[in-house]
């Protein structure tokens, strides 16, 4: 009876775990490649999720691999702040050497995006001695309290969770499809300035170049001069969340390579360890050693497998020239969608730096987001075989996070798909 494995793995879950962990497949993996994976009664998906922009460099690229299985064989576990070891100082010295900015910089290690963000702004805390910190509407920046506190999206990552630290505000981030100007919110940012907080009491603006679960919005270039003469002029840190945005995704290796100014700290997660669990921030030298010794940390932070899989990851990522084929990757999906805007009405926007592309869906002949419609292209893209992501403040967005690895006639095999996806999803109610 293998063929009810899915169910029976299904009913288990049911049993075991909490239904706060929502889980979107009803499926199990059994094993992937590259862009492709396979459940458990053999059925093959491609793989547009890149478990949330995880996986740029491909699942079980061989590389990878054998940089953790080598490191399997010296040792798993120190605690780096126990016992050091080398990989951690030249992982550090070669994103130093890679961020954006000539200035002095110094990196530390972490786990998850959470504990970046979280480690980001209690260095702007430290170095700064100001307690309040400026976020954007549609933002995501993890599920932590702190990082609760920061995304300016309720559901479903705030119902039920408050009270949330204090000294944390919103402005709106720059949206022109749906009448946000960057003049709106530099004037939402002046406001707070004048009825909630002194500038003088906020040690950080922190913000998504291209925002995540917001929509994939790419952050106006003048929007982050804009930001930036902000912060240099009442001594406020910019914070560039790279977590979603960096190692190659939309084209540069950070994103804030797109701009010609620069953060004073950076987050970086995801895709920086090739699918083991590791993050970071990177800064100004002077800020990040702000804390006292013993401030910053975790038990498993800059653990020595993911430190290795980050040194193959951007190894990959030179050797493979990752950077050019996600604009190329990127450029043919957004051609493919562009064209599509006849025969698919609710198509309204087409959008994204390199190989960090969404789709957004309008009521066709309306302003109104159709959720229905892009969960619609969602569920049917799954069942033949498409694996996407849906995100958005109105949950009306499709983002698109294939492993920039991907063969070019799986790329063309899942475009295929989607193609004919939207064109049956046209009309459809239900």
């Amino acid at each position: 009876m293998a063929d009810n494995k899915n169910a029976g793995l299904q009913a288990r879950k049911d049993a075991a775990t909490p239904r706060g962990v929502g889980v979107m497949c009803d499926f199990y993996a059994e094993r992937a490649e590259n862009a492709e994976l396979w459940d458990v009664e053999g059925r093959r998906f491609i793989d547009f999720a890149a478990g949330i922009a995880v996986t740029n460099t491909g699942h079980r690229h061989p590389k990878i691999v054998a940089a953790i299985r080598e490191q399997l064989d010296r040792f798993t576990h120190t605690a780096y702040q126990i016992v050091p070891y080398e990989s951690y100082v030249e992982l550090a010295e070669k994103i130093i050497a890679r961020a954006p900015g000539d200035y002095p910089k110094k990196a530390a290690f972490f786990t998850t995006g959470a504990e970046a963000v979280e480690n980001a702004i209690k260095i702007a805390r430290a170095a700064t001695g100001r307690p309040g910190v400026i976020a954007f509407t549609g933002g995501f920046h993890g599920r932590t309290m702190m990082g609760m506190a920061l995304t300016g999206k309720v559901a479903p990552y705030k119902i039920g969770f408050g009270p949330f630290p204090s000294d944390v505000f919103h402005a709106p981030f720059p949206n022109p499809l749906h009448g946000v100007t960057t003049a709106d919110s530099l004037r939402a940012i002046e406001h707070l300035f004048k009825a909630d907080i002194d500038p003088k009491r906020v040690a950080a603006i922190i913000f998504e170049p291209v925002q995540g679960e917001g929509g994939f919005n790419p952050a106006p270039a003048e929007f982050v001069r804009a930001l930036r003469k902000l912060c240099t002029q009442h001594g406020i840190l910019l914070i560039a969340d790279e977590v979603q945005t960096g190692f190659a995704r939309t084209g540069k290796l950070f994103a804030m390579h797109h701009y010609d100014v620069v953060p004073d700290l950076m987050t970086i997660a995801k895709s920086l360890a090739g699918g083991m669990p590791l993050s970071g921030v990177v800064g100004r030298a002077d800020i990040m050693d702000a804390p006292a010794p013993g401030g910053l940390g975790g038990t498993y932070a800059g653990n020595p497998l993911a430190l290795a899989a980050a040194h193959a990851v951007l190894d990959i990522i030179e050797e493979e020239n990752l950077c050019e084929r996600a604009t190329a990757l990127g450029d043919r999906l957004k051609a493919k969608l562009i064209a599509l805007q006849g025969e698919v009405p609710q198509i309204a926007d087409v959008r994204g730096p390199g190989g960090m592309v969404a789709v957004e869906f309008f009521k066709a002949g309306t302003r109104e987001p159709d959720a229905d419609f892009a969960k619609r292209v969602q569920t049917r893209a799954l069942e033949r075989g498409l694996l996407l992501l849906t995100c958005g403040v109105y949950s009306n967005v499709i983002r698109f996070l294939f492993p920039l690895t991907i063969q070019d006639a799986v790329f063309d095999e899942a475009l295929a798909i989607l193609e004919g996806v939207l064109k049956e999803t046209v009309g459809v109610t239900a």
